[in-house]
């Protein structure tokens, strides 16, 4: 639970009560992070008492409500130096949304569904690398940089997976659609050495027919004469 841990590491540095901690989070992390929803922040804060990770005291205040203000247990410091000194481990599998739709795109058999799919792809990715690139100028930390530097990282392994796609995907899938227009094209066409249908007319016959026809009525008229 890395928010619950952030909390944690907040607290460690001095008690703090909710508006303050959703601050100073939002101040460490930088916009590339986001920021944290109060409701949610309070969610946690719960979570945390009921662990007993932290304790909570009311403050009066003279004209506003009591303020309730957090600090650290010992189980909470013990708790966040095993967090700290364990690895951060991905979760099991790859879980992305463009994943999906790229297996979207190859189930519609379309070559051109699945361009627009790669082409848009790759146009956000590369806004996005530019947005990076303006936030940089203005990170008000080390800490913050650093974060942006792992967007932008991240982002060219992105555009990674859109070239592979690219190249893996679309000449497979435009190859498919190829022989599968050929095949119908294929199966309009009598193919060679086929019977004919015996039902289906002779026009070579009925030329025949006519022209005997035609002999037949000359032959009687020159007899009539």
């Amino acid at each position: 639970m890395p928010l619950h841990h952030a909390v944690l590491a907040l607290l460690a540095d001095k008690p703090a009560h909710g508006y303050e901690l959703k601050s100073s989070f939002e101040q460490a992390v930088g916009d590339q992070w986001g920021g944290l929803n109060i409701g949610h922040l309070y969610q946690i804060l719960d979570r945390l008492s009921r662990d007993q990770l932290i304790e909570s005291e009311r403050q009066p205040q003279p004209v506003k409500p009591d303020r309730v203000v957090h600090h650290l247990t010992p189980a909470g410091r013990a708790e966040l130096d095993r967090w700290l000194s364990e690895p951060s481990a991905r979760l099991r599998g790859y879980r992305d949304d463009f994943f999906l739709k790229l297996m979207a795109a190859v189930q519609t058999g379309d070559p051109q569904t699945l361009d627009g799919v790669v082409r848009r792809q790759r146009a956000h990715l590369l806004r996005e690398l530019h947005s990076l690139t303006e936030a940089r100028r203005q990170a008000p930390s080390a800490v913050v940089e650093l974060l942006i530097t792992a967007a932008e990282l991240h982002i060219r392994a992105d555009l990674g997976v859109v070239d592979a796609a690219e190249k893996n995907l679309e000449p497979g899938l435009a190859a498919l659609k190829g022989s599968s227009a050929k095949a119908r094209r294929s199966g309009g066409l009598t193919a060679p050495g086929a019977a004919a249908d015996p039902a289906a007319p002779d026009p070579a016959a009925a030329d025949r027919a006519a022209a005997g026809t035609t002999r037949s009525v000359a032959n009687g008229n020159s007899a009539a004469s």
